[in-house]
């Protein structure tokens, strides 16, 4: 199926992309999935792509929640998408900050978005080709690390997708578009690949 390459995977980010955005989520019922993410996740699931969750987690590093929480938290996301028959490969986080961090979590680190680290693990550990593979996110930074590791991006305008649009240069992030919800994304990265259909009885949106 995939003709000796790696895998394709599509990235996510979590919080304004995967579920809504919570002002530093720090507790498991918190956590609530936005609309059609896991039929999305679920369909993806069907055609053996990879999905991958990479999140910045500054509230760690900030002392505003202990790193072992989102653990919990974590758990609570797979639940959630289990329930709907879909599953994640990874999630990956960062719990560092470079400057408002504290103690250990205080360093300048390869895995923070903008930059690329949390995607490139992922691509070792789960023989992911980044370059046939899509990041999606709600913020500028998203799509750079994205692009960085060598992904297609795709903007959502969730969480803080909106106001991230008004600014954000495509071009400069290998950016799909701008997309009203993750399954609008996924669908219009598949559409790239004419070998590649996502099932569903909705139609894609013009963005």
């Amino acid at each position: 199926m995939d003709d000796g390459q790696g895998k394709r995977a599509v990235f996510l980010d979590r919080d304004g992309t995967v579920n809504v955005e919570v002002h530093y989520l720090s507790q498991p019922e918190q956590l609530e999935l936005l609309p059609t993410v896991s039929e999305t996740i679920a369909r993806l699931n069907a055609l053996g792509i990879e999905v991958v969750v990479v999140t910045n987690q500054a509230g760690v590093a900030r002392g505003y929640f202990p790193e072992h929480r989102l653990h919990a938290i974590h758990d609570r996301l797979q639940q959630l998408l289990a329930d709907e028959g879909a599953r994640v490969t990874g999630i990956y986080y960062c719990p560092h900050h470079p400057s408002a961090g504290l103690g250990r979590y205080k360093t300048v680190c390869e895995c923070r978005k903008p930059l690329p680290g949390m995607l490139q693990q992922a691509a070792r550990e789960h023989d992911i080709d980044c370059s046939r593979s899509l990041m999606i996110g709600d913020r500028d930074s998203d799509l750079q690390a994205g692009a960085a590791a060598g992904c297609t991006t795709a903007l959502v305008r969730t969480g803080y997708g909106q106001e991230t649009s008004a600014t954000l240069k495509l071009d400069q992030v290998r950016g799909l578009g701008v997309f009203t919800t993750v399954e609008d994304a996924v669908k219009a990265w598949l559409a790239l690949d004419q070998n590649k259909v996502l099932p569903s009885d909705s139609s894609l949106a013009e963005e």
